[in-house]
């Protein structure tokens, strides 16, 4: 055994351990020692002045400790391996205070926050963002607890705010956006949907005093899709964050059937978006959640401005176009039966009945649609791989194509599939590649978007043609079936096509991306063309029209309208006015596509045009003011022999105009992208960008968020009725337009009796013109839809 060791010589190691070291680059570490390396209890000021003072293992800061940085921001918790890991507790510069996880320097998992404004946030935390179920509170004790994602207030979602106002329901970005109920501090209810914030499409509003539901509504959101809701009295306490489970309920209404108004809205454009959002709760956003006016709503809303009329009328159903009251009847809450009243609009609409039907397994289209999966997969992903090239003449017509067999149990070629045994056969594979490349389509998105994990779903025709129309879950490409016929079209003019949209980027023709055919053996065949949906914009198209220019048969049936319906030419009430320069941009390129489909002899084709509603809310106001400046000036006329000189002003615009910003817009990907953006007069002729508020940053072009003002004219069998028509009788609107059913060629000896008794022409007049004759007639009838401003 060794002799002990002496006090002094325990005193030398004990130095010699704790020591202090100046690293080249001027770093000092002072502290304990393994051999060379720090390890223990030390302390390193970095040269800039930062310092940490903590545990050390084998040279790195791992275990518990402190970091002062020059600015006065501290931490003091776990660290490890150099990082901020673990729990802990910074303390920023700007006061804001976060107690809880940390993973690799980010804020990760459960933690509390508060910021400098007094705002309070608990919950949890990912990549440095609230995302999952959290809680803030605000300075003015307005509290929001539900989902969060990507730090803004994103899914189901409480808010209850300090005057006794509460929304349940859903939210996007920050903004009520979905289906919920509004609770009103003085009792009244309105269940209904939302759209970045406003209220949007049809609900139901309960006074206060009216008879409510049996249910507790604070029990759970009302909801058709069985999404999880979330229940504010459990939430509302920190244990109930913590411990209580989100709840799924359903509920009727006294024998009304409430559930059509809270499944998605009836529009093929209702998936998120990623608009600029007013909401991020993240560190840099911090003074946005001072903003507290904007989320203080008071009782004395517009639900309070429509008085009863009956003590026992206290129920209306009610329609909203972007936050503003277009349509209103009431109904009985004694009974439970809908009074016999009109809606304030000729047409009286059913409920939105979705974007489509998913195709799961079971429906009638399931095993149609993984063939078409599997095919388009398969031939997506042989052709991507070929060099770019430009198109040969071999590239067209019915030859060039790529077949294939489709095993179910699989083949040297084809993977394994559940689905039955099928051929495939894909159309001109090389062009529709380079026409996708020339839409900047992306092949790997083009899979996701079709053949991804998400079922496609299936619309109802609009027309009479009897196909057969599918919808991307992204809503990005419609699918539609075709007759042979239609199929042998497309490919005679798929060269001449081919030339048209590589010319004129704002062609307003459809965009074609793929034709394919299945044929199950002694089945059936299919054949398939894959579209660009022109409606894919995270705008809600409230009204869409089918325009030819014709009056035979041309209406639709009011018993049968709801906001997925699809409008002709005699249903259309509305006469647009646009720019001078964006109408005559317009009709020249409505006259390039015309001339392209005469050269064809292709007919029957349409103006496919949607329209969203802005109806800001200040327009109401004005309308009244020039009403009773109106009524001034015809009194004062009354009693003066001078008639009067005032003159009514055009209420100013609820769209806004800037100049254009191209890492500003929202961009939705697809078909739009390739168009050019419009110059607007207000800007100094430079290209613009469409600003909505609450909404986002929106790019302008040919056929694209165009904004314009609808003025609200009679219907052909309308008679004129103030009581009974639209609220306002000028709109700002955004116009959405292409041209379609371009696959209908001319055929003098089968559908010239058929052409001319649709468009009432004198059968006389028969000539070898047709398409031409047609063309005239609809850019004639477009021509008064869209007139030329005086």
């Amino acid at each position: 055994m060794h002799p002990d060791k002496t006090g002094i010589e325990r005193s030398c190691e004990d130095s010699e351990r704790h020591r202090e070291k100046v690293l080249p680059n001027g770093d000092v570490y002072v502290g304990n020692f393994d051999g060379l390396f720090p390890h223990g209890t030390g302390k390193y000021i970095w040269s800039d002045g930062t310092l940490y003072e903590g545990e050390w293992e084998k040279s790195k800061m791992t275990g518990r400790g402190r970091i002062y940085w020059p600015s006065g921001a501290t931490y003091e918790g776990d660290i490890c391996g150099g990082f901020l890991h673990g729990s802990g507790t910074f303390y920023g510069l700007d006061g804001s205070v976060y107690k809880g996880s940390w993973r690799m320097n980010i804020q990760h998992g459960m933690g509390t926050k508060t910021y400098p404004n007094s705002g309070i946030y608990e919950g949890l935390w990912k990549e440095g963002l609230q995302e999952g179920i959290g809680r803030y509170t605000w300075s003015n004790r307005n509290t929001y607890i539900g989902n969060w994602k990507a730090g803004k207030m994103s899914g189901r979602g409480v808010m209850k705010w300090e005057n006794g106002d509460l929304f349940d329901g859903v939210w996007l970005d920050g903004l009520k956006h979905g289906s919920g109920y509004y609770k009103y501090a003085d009792g009244a209810y309105y269940f209904g949907t939302w759209s970045r914030g406003l209220k949007d499409g049809r609900g139901i509003f309960y006074a206060a005093g009216s008879k409510l539901p049996k249910q507790k509504f604070s029990e759970s959101v009302v909801c058709n899709d069985g999404a999880q809701s979330l229940c504010p009295a459990s939430l509302m306490s920190s244990e109930g964050l913590r411990n209580k489970p989100l709840h799924k309920k359903r509920y009727s209404f006294d024998g009304w059937n409430t559930s059509s108004y809270f499944c998605r809205s009836g529009r093929i454009s209702h998936r998120p978006v990623s608009f600029e959002g007013i909401w991020n709760l993240s560190d840099s956003a911090g003074s946005v959640l001072s903003q507290d006016s904007s989320l203080t709503l008071s009782s004395s809303s517009d639900e309070g401005q429509h008085k009863l009329q009956h003590d026992n009328v206290l129920v209306y159903e009610r329609e909203y176009a972007q936050g503003i009251l277009i349509m209103e009847r009431t109904r009985s809450s004694d009974s439970g039966v809908k009074r016999k009243t009109k809606w304030h609009h000729k047409i009286q609409r059913k409920q939105p009945s979705g974007p489509g039907e998913a195709i799961h397994k079971g429906h009638k289209s399931y095993y149609l649609m993984l063939n078409l999966q599997l095919g388009i997969r398969y031939t997506v992903g042989k052709i991507t791989p070929v060099p770019m090239r430009e198109v040969r003449s071999s590239d067209f017509g019915p030859r060039a194509r790529i077949q294939m067999y489709f095993p179910s149990k699989g083949s040297q070629f084809t993977p394994p599939h559940h689905s039955i045994d099928f051929f495939w056969k894909d159309y001109c594979p090389m062009v529709f590649r380079n026409l996708r490349e020339m839409f900047k389509i992306d092949a790997a998105d083009y899979m996701m978007s079709i053949c991804g994990g998400d079922d496609l779903k299936e619309l109802s025709s609009p027309g009479k043609s009897g196909s057969i129309f599918y919808l991307s879950q992204d809503e990005r490409f419609v699918i539609k079936t075709l007759r042979k016929y239609e199929l042998k079209i497309l490919l005679k003019m798929l060269p001449k096509y081919y030339n048209h949209v590589g010319i004129y980027d704002n062609t307003l023709i459809t965009k074609f991306f793929g034709l394919h055919t299945i044929t199950i053996k002694g089945v059936r065949k299919v054949r398939f063309v894959v579209m660009g949906n022109m409606f894919c914009t995270g705008l809600h198209i409230h009204r869409r029209y089918d325009l030819k220019g014709s009056s035979q048969g041309r209406s639709t049936s009011k018993h049968n309208i709801n906001e997925n319906t699809t409008l002709k030419d005699l249903d259309l009430s509305y006469v647009f006015h646009l720019e001078r320069s964006w109408r005559d941009s317009l009709f020249r390129q409505i006259s390039l596509d015309c001339m392209f489909l005469e050269s064809q002899c292709i007919i029957d084709y349409s103006m496919l045009l949607g329209l969203h509603f802005r109806a800001p809310e200040h327009l109401k106001a004005l309308l009244e003011c020039q009403h009773t400046l109106q009524n001034s000036s015809s009194s004062q006329a009354n009693n003066s022999d001078e008639p009067s000189q005032d003159e009514v002003t055009v209420p100013p615009k609820g769209l806004l105009l800037v100049a254009h910003e191209p890492g500003s817009v929202s961009t939705m990907p697809g078909s739009h992208i390739r168009g050019s953006t419009l110059r607007a007069s207000a800007v100094g002729d430079e290209e613009v960008d469409l600003i909505l508020p609450g909404t986002g940053r929106l790019r302008v072009q040919l056929g694209v968020n165009m904004p314009a003002q609808a003025h609200r004219k009679l219907l052909h069998n309308e008679v004129p009725d103030s009581a009974e028509i639209d609220h306002f009788e000028v709109y700002d609107v955004v116009l959405y337009l292409g041209i379609i059913d371009i696959l209908q060629e001319y055929d003098m000896t089968k559908k010239i009796e058929h052409a001319y008794k649709s468009l009432k022409f004198d059968p006389l007049s028969i000539s070898t013109v047709e398409p031409k004759l047609y063309s005239k007639r609809f850019i004639s009838f477009l021509e008064k839809v869209f007139p030329e401003q005086i």
